[in-house]
C-alpha cells in the first residue's frame, strides 16, 4: 500500500470518526467498489465478503439486473408518495404477493419499519378481529432476539448494551425462551390477552441459532389453535438464504408459491427485507391475509417512501434473479459443502467448537469467552488473508457470503478460513 492510498484509507475512518455518530464499531478496512461475492478498498485490494451486508447482499454486489431495474425506473419517475397511484406498485404488489402466496402486502422501506408494521397490524387485528380490549395486547417474542434498534423493539430485547438509557420502554410484551414448545404454550395459554407470537425461524444475530427441526410447525400450530397469530421475521433468514426460499419452509427447493409445500410453515405474517433489494435500495415488506391485513384503513400507517417505483421495480428484479438463477438451490448445496469442509478442520481444532447454520447462514464458535477478543482477532486476520466476517456476541463469527457463489470460491474461502484458524490453534 502506498503513503497516498493508506492515507486514503485512514482519512475516510477519520472523518466517520469526527462527522458520524460512534454507534458502530467496523472492521478498519475501507471499501469503495463490489461485484458478485468480492469487494475492494480504497488501495485495491480484493476480498472476499463473507457477511453480504448482513445477508442483504444475496444476489451478489451491485447485480446486473437489479442494478439495470433500478437505473430504468429512476430515470421515469422515482417517487410520488402514497398520496398518487404510481404504474409500478400494484405490479408490485401483485408479484410478490403471489410469489409468497399471501393476499396482501403493506410495503416499507427497512427491516426494523417492517417489524414495527407487524406489530401494529397484530394489535389492531387482536383488537378488531380478536376482540381483545383495548391496550391490552400482548405478543410472546424470544429471548436473544434481534429485531431491530426502535424503541418498541429493544423494549422486548435482553441486549443490555441496546437497551441500557433508551427507555421508558414499550410495554406489552411476553419474553419466553427459544425453541421452547412448553414455554410457548405456557405463554398463550396464560392471559386471554395473546395477540401473537413474533419470532426469527433462525436467530441470526443472536449466532445462528437453529431451532429443533419440528419448532416452527408446532409452534404455528399452537398460535393457530389458540386464535394467535404466527409472525415470521425474515428479514435476514429469507430470500434464499438458508437454502429455501424462507427458512420457514422447511427443506422445500420451490422459488415461489412456498405455501403449496408440505414443509412449509405458513405464517399469519411474514416480514421481509434486506435481500428483498438485492443490497441495492431499501425495501421492507409485511405479507398477510385479507382477514389480518384489511385492518389497516387509509391514514392509519404509511411511509412517504414505502412503496415508490424504484422500490417496487428493484425488488421484482431482485426476486426474479433468485429465481433465474437458482439461489435457492445453490445456497443449500453450498451451505452443506461449507459445514462438511470446516467440521473435518474441527474435528482436531483446539480454537473452534463447532459449526453451525442452514444454507449459506452460518457460524462458528470460538473455543473462548464472550468478553475475549479472539473472535475480533480471527476477523482481522481474515481480512488480512482477503475475507471479511464479523464477531457476533464476542466468540461467535457469522460466516454468509452472496449466494452467487461458485463452489470453487467456496473452497477458496474455506482454505483461506483454516489458514487463518491455524494460526490462532492452541
Amino acid at each position: 500500500m502506498s503513503v497516498l492510498e493508506k492515507n486514503a484509507a485512514n482519512h475516510a475512518i477519520a472523518l466517520e470518526d469526527q462527522y458520524g455518530a460512534h454507534n458502530y464499531h467496523p472492521l478498519p478496512v475501507v471499501l469503495a467498489k463490489g461485484e458478485g461475492v468480492y469487494v475492494w478498498d480504497v488501495d485495491g485490494k480484493k476480498y472476499y465478503d463473507f457477511l453480504s451486508a448482513y445477508s442483504a447482499v444475496n444476489q451478489g454486489h451491485c447485480h446486473p439486473t437489479i442494478i439495470g431495474a433500478m437505473i430504468e425506473q429512476a430515470k421515469t419517475l422515482t417517487l410520488t408518495s402514497r398520496a398518487f397511484y404510481n404504474d409500478k406498485l400494484g405490479v408490485y404488489e401483485e408479484y410478490i404477493t403471489k410469489y409468497f402466496g399471501f393476499d396482501k402486502v403493506l410495503p416499507m422501506n427497512t427491516g426494523a419499519e417492517a417489524v414495527e408494521t407487524a406489530i401494529k397490524i397484530c394489535r389492531k387485528w387482536a383488537y378488531e378481529k380478536k376482540g381483545i380490549s383495548e391496550n391490552d395486547a400482548q405478543i410472546i417474542v424470544c429471548e436473544n432476539n434481534f429485531h431491530g434498534r426502535t424503541t418498541t423493539i429493544i423494549s422486548f430485547s435482553n441486549d443490555e448494551n441496546a437497551r441500557k438509557n433508551f427507555g421508558p420502554y414499550t410495554a406489552g410484551f411476553i419474553k419466553i425462551a427459544y425453541d421452547d414448545l412448553d414455554a410457548l404454550e405456557k405463554a398463550i395459554k396464560s392471559s386471554k390477552n395473546i395477540a401473537g407470537f413474533l419470532v426469527e425461524p433462525i436467530q441470526g444475530e443472536a449466532g445462528v441459532y437453529m431451532p429443533s427441526s419440528d419448532y416452527l410447525a408446532k409452534a404455528q400450530k399452537l398460535c393457530k389453535d389458540n386464535n394467535v397469530l404466527f409472525i415470521a421475521d425474515e428479514v435476514q433468514t429469507g430470500i434464499a438464504r438458508t437454502g429455501s426460499i424462507l427458512a420457514v419452509c422447511g427443506n422445500c427447493s420451490c422459488e415461489n408459491a412456498c405455501e403449496k409445500q408440505e414443509t412449509y410453515v405458513q405464517p399469519d405474517v411474514l416480514i421481509l427485507g434486506k435481500a428483498l433489494s438485492g443490497g441495492v435500495y431499501p425495501v421492507s415488506a409485511v405479507l398477510a391475509n385479507d382477514e389480518i391485513m384489511n385492518v389497516i384503513k387509509p391514514g392509519q400507517h404509511g411511509s412517504t417512501f414505502g412503496g415508490n417505483p424504484v422500490a417496487a421495480a428493484v425488488a421484482i428484479a431482485a426476486l426474479d434473479v433468485v429465481q433465474d438463477e437458482n439461489l435457492t438451490q445453490n445456497a443449500r448445496k453450498l451451505g452443506n459443502l461449507f459445514r462438511s469442509e470446516l467440521n473435518k478442520y474441527i474435528e482436531t481444532s483446539s480454537i473452534v467448537s463447532l459449526v453451525r447454520g442452514k444454507g449459506l447462514l452460518n457460524a462458528i464458535v470460538i473455543n473462548d469467552t464472550e468478553e475475549s477478543e479472539t473472535a475480533w482477532n480471527i476477523c482481522m486476520k481474515l481480512s488480512e488473508n482477503g475475507l471479511l466476517a464479523k464477531p457476533t456476541h464476542g466468540n461467535i463469527i457469522r460466516f454468509a457470503p452472496p449466494l452467487v457463489m461458485t463452489e470453487e470460491q467456496l473452497l477458496d474461502c474455506v482454505s483461506i478460513i483454516t489458514k487463518t484458524l491455524k494460526e490462532f490453534e492452541k
